[in-house]
């Protein structure tokens, strides 16, 4: 379907920062490129304002993110606000299976290196999405989709924050942070594992 190659196409280019904060994302030019035709480009950009990575400005087209402070905040404000009330559910309704879940997203995390040379030290795609996997599995307990729709949405928007980024917290370890989570999650530590959420997602930079 030719709506869903150009939704791809302009997904990614977003996420690998082809397209600076605040860039206007044109109809005609996209369409043009694309050697689509302007309704198939416009559904496309419907489904990327519908993921967070594009707005869709009042009689002036779509444009992605502007990535400000408050934006930045607003974000990081949000998640600490639902995903930690949402672990702390998930960690309570989980089962055996949810368990073996979190053991295989956190094992495949911590052997997925961060970095790729060709993509950037903090963009590399496989880390990322092994880095979302986890983070949604420690969630998926809770059984409950419109939570984890939530979720999807948040995340998205965060991993576009942190792409674009320039600065992290200095010697901050991440690996060791997510293998606390894990742990206190297995260990059905509901409130410890909601408290860790909490510090882990803090910093300045959604993480």
């Amino acid at each position: 379907m030719l709506s869903e190659q150009v939704y791809a196409c302009l997904r990614d280019a977003i996420m690998r920062g082809d397209y600076a904060p605040g860039e206007a994302l044109k109809p005609q030019d996209l369409a043009r490129e694309q050697g689509v035709s302007l309704a198939v480009v416009r559904e496309a950009l419907v489904r990327v304002v519908g993921d967070g990575l594009a707005d869709r400005l009042h009689n002036r087209g779509f444009a992605v993110p502007a990535l400000t402070d408050r934006c930045r905040q607003e974000i990081t404000e949000a998640r600490r606000t639902v995903e930690p009330a949402v672990l702390r559910t998930s960690v309570e309704r989980g089962d055996v299976d949810w368990e073996a879940r979190v053991r295989a997203a956190h094992h495949r995390l911590a052997r997925t290196p961060a970095s790729a040379p060709e993509e950037g030290t903090y963009s590399c795609d496989t880390w990322s999405e092994a880095h979302r996997v986890f983070h949604r599995t420690l969630l998926e307990g809770c059984g409950n989709s419109v939570l984890l729709e939530t979720f999807d949405r948040m995340w998205t928007a965060s991993e576009l924050a942190r792409r674009w980024s320039a600065h992290r917290a200095p010697g901050r370890d991440g690996a060791d942070e997510h293998r606390r989570l894990e742990e206190a999650a297995l260990a059905r530590d509901a409130d410890g594992a909601a408290a860790l959420l909490v510090q882990h997602l803090t910093p300045t930079d959604p993480s």
